[in-house]
């Protein structure tokens, strides 16, 4: 655990299609000062908006988490979100000439590479946290998210597909170490050929292909080089489920539960989570650390 915020140490650069629109977008990540937080850029419009990656800011969620403000939208800021939080980097600025992200190869892989080449910089500002003192739950029609007392930061994510390739998977992290690297940020999107076909047809994932994304048919996985994880689709919902929850705007001390949930159903969790202010308090390590000596 960090008990100083970080930003990048320097510029990082790439540029890619986006899943939805198909077009070609040219990222930025810079550095920015202490209690900045995640903040994107639209350099491609008039005065630049900028709109701070924050759950209240979420626009849209169907077919990816989007954030909106200033008469500007933000889409499928996911994995870029989940690489900002896997790697501990509170600070930075987004420069992007489009709506949407680029989808790369479909996983936080090449997000989280870029941002470890920049490198981090300790910053002089402590480091807050939502320390969770009491369960929190929200359950709908089979879904669920759940988070948990724990001393550490913890995510379990359960899947239940009814498809031969797929079934019921659950993958848990501890985001410490090299975790979200080593075990997560591989794991790419995933959705079926039929659905795919679809929306093609409706103008949607015009720059989706089997070189950004799992594709499965009624029986198999159609990708030629297979998966990366035998769980990979639960994988890749956990670091769906890291992204949406650095839209919190500070980390969380608590083990989060998901069961069939995705980007809108992990957004309700955050508006009841926030709801729900007798079941946490936010803390700095080291006086959470003084506290527990002093116990």
């Amino acid at each position: 655990m960090q008990r100083y915020q970080h930003t990048v140490a320097s510029e990082a650069r790439c540029n890619g299609i986006g899943l939805h629109s198909g077009r070609e977008v040219e990222l930025t990540i810079k550095p920015a000062p202490p209690n900045h937080g995640i903040r994107f850029a639209r350099i491609d419009l008039p005065n630049r908006p900028t709109i701070c990656a924050l759950f209240k800011n979420v626009v849209d969620t169907s077919l990816a988490t989007v954030i909106g403000g200033d008469g500007a939208i933000v889409s499928t800021i996911e994995h870029l979100m989940a690489s900002f939080a896997g790697l501990g980097i509170d600070n930075a600025l987004v420069e992007i000439n489009s709506y949407e992200l680029p989808i790369l190869d479909g996983s936080a892989a090449p997000f989280a590479r870029m941002l470890a080449e920049a490198g981090l910089t300790e910053q002089a500002s402590p480091r807050y946290y939502f320390m969770v003192k009491q369960p929190i739950q929200l359950s709908e029609n089979g879904r669920s998210v759940t988070i948990y007392p724990d001393e550490n930061a913890r995510v379990t994510c359960n899947i239940d597909f009814a498809h031969p390739a797929m079934g019921k998977q659950s993958v848990t992290i501890n985001l410490s170490g090299n975790a979200f690297e080593e075990e997560i940020s591989r794991a790419r999107t995933f959705g079926f050929l039929q659905e795919l076909e679809f929306m093609k047809q409706c103008g949607l994932a015009k720059g989706g292909s089997l070189e950004n994304a799992i594709v499965l048919d009624h029986e198999r996985v159609i990708n030629e080089e297979g998966l990366r994880f035998e769980d990979e689709f639960a994988r890749h919902k956990l670091l769906d489920c890291l992204g949406d929850f650095s839209l919190l705007g500070i980390p969380i001390l608590g083990h989060i539960v998901t069961h069939k949930s995705g980007h809108a159903f992990n957004h309700a969790f955050l508006e009841k989570f926030f709801q729900e202010k007798n079941c946490w308090e936010t803390t700095t390590l080291p006086a959470r650390e003084k506290a527990a000596v002093h116990a």
